[in-house]
């Protein structure tokens, strides 16, 4: 499947691209990747970067490219790896697009997406609990603290956004 184009005011949320790995593997080499699971090698942010994007074949759904006047920006939406209990909704900025308000405008174009693509009750976000700004995001965005839903590691913040409402 080819991921549908979203536009927001100011942002693009396309298909991932080849020329979009080389932004992957800064972030995965920078100290950005922290909440990650840390800084990688450029071979293994290749096993990652390729799965996630396989992932819209696979299932149908799977995270955009966010650019802004053309420029990478970061990543948004569903990231399915194997071991993970379900979809997950997550979404990563570059240190230029910080603070910028660009995660949240993303997020809730990628949200709306899923809300109007999708017929399931709601999606999670699972997130380090040191990652205090990403477990913000997830707040801002309308979602709610589940500690009944799994999350990947022992002491993840899940969050629920549910998908029932409007959207």
């Amino acid at each position: 499947m080819i991921a549908p184009t979203l536009y927001t005011d100011r942002l693009t949320l396309r298909m991932p691209r080849l020329a979009d790995f080389e932004h992957h593997v800064a972030f995965r080499a920078s100290p950005r990747a922290e909440w990650e699971g840390g800084e990688i090698s450029r071979k293994d942010a290749w096993y990652i970067w390729a799965s996630d994007v396989a992932v819209w074949s696979l299932h149908g759904y799977g995270a955009f490219t966010v650019e802004m006047d053309g420029a990478f920006m970061g990543e948004v939406g569903i990231y399915h790896p194997d071991h993970f209990p379900g979809p997950e909704f997550g979404w990563m900025v570059t240190a230029e697009a910080e603070g910028k308000g660009i995660a949240f405008e993303a997020a809730q174009a990628a949200l709306a997406w899923i809300k109007s693509s999708f017929d399931w009750p709601h999606i999670t976000s699972i997130i380090d609990p040191d990652n205090i700004r990403s477990v913000a995001l997830g707040l801002r965005l309308g979602g709610r603290i589940d500690s009944a839903l799994p999350g990947v590691d022992p002491g993840d913040v899940v969050i629920r956004h549910d998908l029932r409402g409007a959207a």
